[in-house]
């Protein structure tokens, strides 16, 4: 089966769709047949994004706080409503933000949570009815390499993804003989606006340069350079690919050998 037509005829919805892993998914998908919903806060974002992937008829945007359960609710239903039943979730969307544990309030811990933790599930919960009604469907949670190990100052962030995995495991096991398989991905240090946002941080609060900063984070992975959107895209791919129907419960570290 070719690459375009790997996902033929499947809906997929990306959250946090406007940048960075999230764009890159919804164009790999595009690219392999799918349908794609981009979702995220930002409307004005989701259409310039929609516009630059010209996907055509086969793409559509849905503003969206995943935070709230009224919005996501309606999100989807309008989802639906354009393309049908959601074969595939990408739940991309997430914030991060540094702060030593003494200094983490309750207003960052809520945030970090909310956004990276609740979103999941909320957008998780969505779909879920339908596709073990259908026993079928893939759902795909990006992580990150800070939901398999821990690393200071982003205990808030950490909590969350670590979170993001355990739900993955324990979601995947108990829908393991209808249909759908759960996993999540966990990208390193990545060419995106949150690794820019952590340069930016650095910079702040020290005296290093920009380019001190990156050769900082830069360190964390073996091969010595940052991991592009595309490398985490085809990731989610092959994990909603047809032949990968086995794979469950896994969480994939895409990060240039840091996890092992």
């Amino acid at each position: 089966m070719s690459a375009s037509t790997t996902l033929a005829g499947l809906h997929a919805v990306v959250t946090g769709g406007g940048s960075g892993i999230g764009a890159a998914t919804a164009a790999t998908l595009l690219r392999a047949g799918a349908r794609v919903t981009l979702m995220g806060r930002d409307a004005a974002r989701l259409e310039t994004q929609r516009a630059a992937l010209a996907g055509g008829e086969n793409i559509a945007c849905a503003s969206v706080d995943v935070t709230g359960e009224g919005a996501v609710e309606a999100a989807f239903a309008q989802a639906v409503e354009r393309f049908g039943a959601v074969d595939i979730l990408v739940n991309n969307a997430g914030q991060a933000q540094a702060a030593p544990f003494a200094q983490t309030d309750l207003a960052l811990w809520r945030r970090m949570l909310d956004v990276n933790l609740t979103g999941a599930f909320l957008c998780t919960r969505a779909v879920l009815p339908g596709m073990l009604a259908r026993k079928s469907g893939r759902v795909v949670n990006v992580a990150s390499t800070a939901g398999q190990v821990g690393y200071p100052y982003v205990a808030a962030y950490c909590a969350s993804k670590h979170g993001v995995i355990g739900m993955t495991r324990a979601l995947a096991l108990e829908v393991a003989t209808q249909g759908v398989t759960v996993n999540a991905v966990c990208p390193g240090y990545t060419e995106t606006e949150l690794l820019q946002a952590s340069i930016e941080q650095i910079t702040r609060k020290t005296s290093r340069s920009a380019e001190e900063a990156r050769k900082i984070l830069v360190r964390h992975n073996p091969q010595q350079r940052f991991v592009t959107p595309n490398e985490v895209a085809n990731a989610v791919l092959w994990l909603c690919a047809p032949g990968s129907a086995s794979i469950t419960g896994q969480s994939i570290s895409v990060s240039g050998g840091e996890i092992t």
